[in-house]
């Protein structure tokens, strides 16, 4: 079993340290290459750059009144999220299909519908 993650190639858990403005502020952010590879993949999507992206998704949260303490970690979970998503058909493999265009209630109500009780 292990020998699927010990022979992965090495790169994906090195980190990387991206700077990035947000609001004129510049911030720095460190992730490893795996999470950078995802999100990058994810920016693309909808035609944009990672850091234009990461922009949005932060504007998005702080909109919807998150505490962003730890964004990074907030990253890295988009990062699976998606990958979660796309594993469980809600997100389509094909990278040709932007995430705007995507039905978010649908698909976050389906997930509503398909949690266990003690998760709700």
């Amino acid at each position: 079993m292990c020998k699927l993650f010990i022979q992965a190639d090495p790169a994906l858990w090195r980190s990387a340290t991206h700077s990035l403005r947000i609001d004129g502020m510049v911030t720095s952010v460190r992730m490893e290459n795996y999470f950078w590879h995802i999100l990058e993949e994810i920016a693309q999507r909808d035609d944009m750059n990672t850091a234009q992206m990461i922009t949005r998704l932060y504007h998005e949260s702080i909109d919807a009144g998150h505490d962003l303490g730890n964004f990074t970690s907030f990253l890295r979970v988009c990062a699976l999220r998606y990958q979660a998503l796309q594993l469980n058909g809600d997100i389509p493999v094909q990278h040709q299909v932007p995430i705007a265009t995507l039905d978010a209630e649908q698909i976050l109500a389906r997930e509503a519908g398909n949690r266990p009780d003690s998760l709700h």
